[in-house]
């Protein structure tokens, strides 16, 4: 279940008007989601339309359109483009990458499960994982991501002391949610390293993995040579979030029993649309297209930012995402979020993303991806102003 601090995150984290505290004119600085503007709703419609004109019912009964099938040819050739091995690894088609979690959580833990996780990291991950376990380890994290010497040190510790050692490390190595950071190669080989000889799993979580402004990252899966790197895929961030498509690759073994727990808990309606989709387009291009989109917008914000916030307030540029994490000295910004919204703008305080809200009170996130360009500066100025105007130095 949801605690009280995670509902009320969770209810900035929807862009509709009609949510409780947001004007239709506030500038949703919060919101994790494709810019309207972006979302191929025409070709979505068309590919929908002849879909059902073609197969008819087929696609709404239970059993679904062939089409469908052919969605996870399409998400294992695209994988197999990033250096994923899909001849050794299975692929399963889930509602989401939330689902994937949810799935793999329930067949590896139980309430004393030791469970690692990034700190701060995806807020909804964190809820997701604590419905299964009580034992989550939080690893600090720096400008670089996930610190693998700190995750050493506790590693080699709870050895050293004959302590229980976790099973599964949850990551977002690249364009990280919320801090917009990636995780360098050499961190990523330590890791794996350290999975082999501390004999943990990875649960991978790429949803931000093809938006990147410079180069591509390697996948931790494409560098997994011991199959411990469960990979989560998502289209939420590159098609639209409504579809709920995504994908867990892993070990056959542990995609099977994914698959059974799972049961008949697919969209086959929505998988055959997206496949139907991507058949239609050139998806190499259309990728390309939303990188340069986004980059321009995160440039935006942070041309906005360098411009007009106080001299103390930092973050680190990201290379690709949506994210932008603000470090804000002396201003507890859970506090000040409903002056902010007061004044028309949003943002995500930084305490949501830590375990038990342990951690990020002088910290937010910040989204480029969904609101206008136009509206950036003007949100980053109200901002400003508050952040100055709540600051309480030491």
């Amino acid at each position: 279940m949801f605690t009280p601090s995670v509902r009320e995150a969770l209810k900035y984290e929807a862009p509709g008007a009609w949510m409780p505290n947001i004007t239709n004119d506030c500038i949703r600085l919060h919101a994790g989601y494709p810019a309207p503007s972006i979302v191929p709703v025409a070709e979505l419609s068309k590919s929908l339309q002849e879909l059902l004109e073609v197969e008819r019912d087929r696609p709404l009964q239970y059993s679904g359109s062939p089409r469908a099938n052919s969605l996870l040819t399409l998400v294992e050739t695209r994988m197999q483009q990033r250096g994923i091995d899909t001849n050794r690894n299975r692929t399963l088609i889930t509602a989401g990458s939330a689902q994937a979690i949810d799935l793999v959580a329930q067949i590896l833990l139980t309430r004393d499960t030791i469970v690692m996780v990034e700190a701060p990291t995806y807020m909804e991950a964190l809820e997701t994982l604590r419905n299964y376990t009580d034992a989550i380890i939080s690893i600090p994290t720096d400008k670089d991501g996930l610190s693998t010497v700190e995750l050493a040190k506790i590693l080699e510790e709870r050895a050293l002391q004959n302590l229980p050692m976790p099973k599964l490390l949850y990551t977002i190595p690249s364009f990280h949610n919320p801090t917009g950071v990636t995780l360098p190669l050499e961190r990523r080989r330590h890791l794996l390293q350290l999975a082999e000889e501390y004999h943990f799993l990875i649960l991978e979580d790429d949803a931000y993995g093809e938006l990147y402004f410079t180069e591509a990252p390697r996948t931790l899966k494409s560098l997994d040579e011991d199959g411990r790197v469960i990979y989560l895929g998502s289209l939420s961030k590159v098609i639209a979030p409504g579809l709920r498509v995504g994908w867990v690759t892993a070990l056959p073994k542990l995609v099977d029993t994914v698959d059974r727990f799972k049961k008949d808990l697919s969209h086959p309606l929505t998988e055959a649309m997206v496949a139907a989709y991507l058949h239609r387009i050139d998806w190499i291009n259309r990728i390309a297209e939303l990188r340069r989109i986004y980059r321009g917008r995160r440039d935006t914000l942070l041309q906005a930012m360098a411009k007009t916030m106080p001299d103390e307030v930092s973050w680190v540029p990201p290379d690709g995402g949506y994210f932008v994490w603000v470090h804000t000295p002396g201003v507890d910004t859970l506090k000040m979020l409903p002056a902010a919204l007061e004044n028309g703008v949003s943002y995500v305080a930084g305490q949501h993303f830590y375990d038990l809200g342990r951690g990020g009170t002088q910290y937010l996130r910040l989204s480029f991806s969904y609101v206008d360009e136009s509206e950036m500066a003007e949100g980053v100025r109200i901002l400003a102003t508050l952040i100055r105007g709540s600051s309480n130095p030491r």
